[in-house]
């Protein structure tokens, strides 16, 4: 079973979990592709959608999936998202994509935020061998770093490969890469980096998640709370 075959599964797993005539949630990635797909090919399925990345919109649209603005939406049935890692608790780290905010709005709008990972994401416990991304305000910049490093950070403003200069998000601001090494309270650390003036949201996820969908060549389990199906 290749890793695509794998994505594919946890991709038609999460089809029971969409209602007819529902708003729902995407983010991106390739398992959120195949859903896509999965969508596009259920008859009994109309939905509409909202979405946090460039890419899952003119995908949704390709399909003929109807894309909503998020700013005219109040409510989400379910949203899906993928992670860097997750634990059973159901804390969770985003790492790469840079548009955590987005992610975490939509997720704080749904009834269910539901992730989709292969078993390599979990983990007991969040490791923070990826760095937790803060998208902050230009001018909170050193500020932002000075009390990040106090907390045992290590800061990197994320730059562009493709471009000179810093890497700006969908929401014109910057990004900041930290790692942190030893963290022994998942909660306190979320708490203390959304309590700094001029950090608009972090890629730390310790309250939306309601349910993890794990696929492996084994099948598919569910974490909910401290529970594994």
């Amino acid at each position: 079973m290749t890793n695509e075959d794998i994505k594919k599964s946890c991709a038609k797993a999460a089809i029971k979990y969409i209602k007819n005539n529902s708003i729902i949630g995407l983010g991106g990635g390739s398992t959120i592709a195949y859903l896509i797909d999965y969508i596009k090919e259920n008859n009994n399925l109309n939905v509409k959608v909202v979405t946090p990345s460039f890419k899952t919109r003119l995908l949704c649209i390709k399909s003929g999936l109807s894309v909503l603005h998020t700013c005219a939406v109040d409510k989400v049935a379910v949203a899906f998202d993928g992670c860097d890692e997750v634990d059973e608790n159901l804390n969770a780290l985003k790492s790469g994509g840079g548009i955590h905010t987005m992610e975490k709005l939509i997720a704080s709008m749904a009834n269910e935020y539901i992730l989709l990972v292969d078993d390599t994401k979990v983990v007991t416990k969040l490791t923070f061998k990826h760095p937790v991304v803060l998208e902050v305000l230009a001018d909170s910049l050193k500020y932002v770093q000075r009390l990040v490093s106090e907390l045992g950070g290590k800061p990197t403003i994320r730059n562009s490969t493709a471009k000179d200069g810093f890497t700006i998000s969908d929401n014109g601001n910057l990004l900041i890469d930290v790692m942190f090494y030893n963290v022994l309270d998942i909660y306190k650390l979320q708490n203390s980096l959304k309590n700094i003036s001029g950090v608009i949201e972090t890629s730390l996820f310790t309250k939306e998640v309601t349910k993890v969908l794990v696929a492996s060549e084994n099948g598919i389990r569910v974490i909910t709370k401290g529970k594994i199906i």
